[in-house]
């Protein structure tokens, strides 16, 4: 896993003064990994338009132009009048060498936003959204540096935004990188070197990027086993049995050794799903919450209280029942609107859906702050998976899991891996990874 950052400017300057990295060198280091992810694609005297902001963000944009200069046809923009030190600095470099300044936007190979970077703390005026709607009119290849302009310091889009193929952002990840609304404009993301190491560059962090290699599969290394060495999973049944049966099945897919359904009327189940009125004897965790509906809540209560890892979903974030269970090592999986819900049960916010996309990572803080036991998994584009302090993002989904029965066969992954002896967080990180990955890998043909 990666690093995030909530600002990576305190980083910045701990270079200056430890390390005795000017701000022209770091400059350097930006304009070079620019560069790179030009040269490694496009031919030599290929063109490029680099649209450069009054900033620092900008300045890296005009250095890339020098760089450029001579090997690619560099059509550099400048809008508005510099007022970074850096970025006057960066011009009169260009200009001397000759690097072709131009009066109007030109559609090119390449193009580099390097308008505005991860600091914006306003609102894009009318020329600037001119200026990225026409580079979004293009088709080109889009390189943004830092982050798309139009994103903010928080990850929020007040206007548009510039849709890039990649972005090369600065020195370490950002959490505006990883929000809901960001996720369909960042494109592939590169962290540039600075000068050090990333490893030297950054400091302790709570804030992480989970990649492929966190997947932890239940894999059946130990051969002197039967079905009970990898679990039995229990999960309560409620008036949408659908949702019920999606869960156990998951989770029989993914490696628990039995499943059983708990439910007082009959269902048609699987062969190979058993069924129970109450929790089974030798039953090794509880999945509950998905299409419940309408519950006998001294049994639900009875289940939050038992000391068996559990996962919760769906219903039960509406119900003040849940509260039982958040002083133990509960996975809980809601989508933004449960969350809203469950928040507002909690007494921690009474928010719309809209309020929390726009912090997402400011409002999981606060719940874990008070709950710091429990695992909270907060379904979007960008899964959050959060315990105590530590906050971990996972990319990996899709447009293919926006369906009807997702969000039950997660909760069937993670209660499986509960069931096999994973702990919750590890379940948990595990299971939204495998979900993820899946459904990315996934491809269905459709015949007329």
């Amino acid at each position: 896993m990666q690093n995030i950052y909530y600002e990576v400017g305190s980083l910045d300057k701990r270079c200056y003064e430890q390390f005795a990295l000017s701000e022209d060198l770091l400059m350097e280091h930006a304009a070079l990994a620019l560069e790179k992810e030009i040269t490694k694609t496009f031919d030599k005297n290929s063109s490029v338009l680099i649209v450069s902001g009054m900033g620092n963000n900008g300045a890296d944009g005009i250095a890339l132009a020098r760089l450029l200069y001579k090997t690619y046809d560099v059509k550099l923009y400048i809008p508005f009048e510099l007022k970074s030190p850096m970025a006057k600095l960066q011009l009169k470099r260009a200009e001397l060498l000759g690097v072709n300044l131009i009066n109007e936007l030109q559609e090119c190979d390449v193009i580099v936003d390097s308008l505005f970077g991860s600091g914006l703390k306003r609102d894009l005026n009318e020329a600037s959204q001119k200026i990225i709607e026409t580079l979004n009119s293009y088709n080109s290849y889009k390189i943004a540096c830092d982050i798309p302009t139009g994103i903010d310091f928080k990850g929020d889009i007040s206007t548009l935004a510039f849709f890039a193929d990649v972005t090369v952002t600065m020195g370490a990840l950002k959490t505006s990188l990883f929000t809901d609304t960001a996720k369909d404009y960042v494109g592939e993301i590169v962290v540039a070197n600075l000068g050090v190491q990333r490893e030297v560059y950054e400091t302790k962090t709570d804030l992480f990027l989970l990649e492929k290699e966190d997947l932890k599969l239940p894999f059946r290394d130990k051969k002197n086993a039967h079905k009970g060495t990898f679990g039995h999973l229990n999960v309560v049944i409620g008036s949408k049995k659908g949702a019920g049966v999606i869960a156990a099945k998951a989770a029989f897919g993914f490696g628990a050794g039995l499943v059983s359904v708990i439910c007082h009327e009959c269902v048609d189940l699987p062969y190979h799903i058993m069924q129970t009125h109450n929790l089974s004897e030798n039953c090794t965790a509880v999945a509950l919450g998905m299409g419940l509906g309408i519950y006998d809540e001294k049994e639900i209560e009875n289940i939050l209280q038992s000391k068996l890892p559990t996962i919760i979903d769906a219903d039960l974030f509406y119900e003040d029942i849940i509260k039982i269970a958040l002083q133990k090592e509960v996975v809980l999986t809601p989508h933004p609107k449960e969350f809203c819900a469950l928040l507002k049960v909690c007494e921690l916010a009474d928010i719309k859906v809209k309020e929390l996309q726009k912090n997402r990572f400011k409002y999981v803080e606060i719940f874990c702050k008070k709950y710091p036991k429990v695992v909270l998994l907060l379904k979007g584009a960008n899964v959050l998976i959060a315990q105590d302090e530590k906050i971990f993002v996972n990319t990996f989904g899709s447009a293919v899991l926006s369906k009807g029965g997702s969000g039950d066969v997660l909760g069937g992954l993670v209660g499986s891996l509960l069931a096999q002896g994973y702990k919750p967080l590890a379940a948990a990180i595990s299971a939204s990874l495998a979900h993820a990955i899946a459904a990315s890998n996934y491809k269905k043909i459709i015949t007329l």
